[in-house]
């Protein structure tokens, strides 16, 4: 039986698009936890979090975590899902984590090009290159726990899949 692979790291990593890319290399399903979470709630994230605030979408987010995971998938995780220890907990100990790295300027740089302020609200008011510096600085630690592997995400989605599936390969190898 194929375990998940759950993609984690901070937004505008391009947990996403390296996720399907991925998807479809591997033949597996491919699932986003905050597109999921959306779904169930027919709202969006920055409606969730206006109205609910962000511990009730954090709650919401490990729901959709749970929810998502099955077999033969790759999963897309929301940037803050780390947070949680029980969510690292479980992808650790369900699947392959692999955390999908960039420096804080890129991942700024990509947010500034396509906000999506909808999918994604400010999570500290300040400016998103700023912000960016921040969230990794707290974030890295998390990441870096819960991830069996670390993949530079600065490269095109197919070379960062590619590299993904070499890593699970060595694992299995070994």
């Amino acid at each position: 039986m194929s375990l998940p692979i759950y993609l984690i790291g901070a937004r505008g990593c391009g947990k996403t698009t390296i996720g399907q890319v991925l998807a479809r290399m591997l033949n597996y399903t491919f699932c986003d936890t905050d597109h999921y979470l959306q779904q169930a709630a027919q709202r969006s994230v920055a409606e969730i979090v206006a109205s609910e605030g962000w511990e009730s979408f954090r709650a919401r987010e490990t729901e959709a975590l749970r929810a998502v995971t099955t077999p033969a998938a790759v999963i897309a995780t929301g940037g803050g899902m780390v947070l949680a220890e029980v969510n690292r907990r479980f992808m650790r100990e369900r699947g392959h984590v692999i955390w999908l790295s960039a420096p804080a300027e890129a991942l700024a740089n990509r947010l500034q090009q396509q906000p999506e302020t909808a999918q994604r609200p400010t999570l500290t008011g300040q400016p998103i290159a700023e912000e960016m510096d921040e969230i990794l600085r707290l974030r890295a630690p998390l990441y870096q726990q819960a991830a069996h592997y670390q993949v530079d995400a600065m490269q095109p989605p197919e070379q960062v899949a590619e590299q993904i599936i070499r890593s699970l390969a060595l694992a299995r190898a070994s």
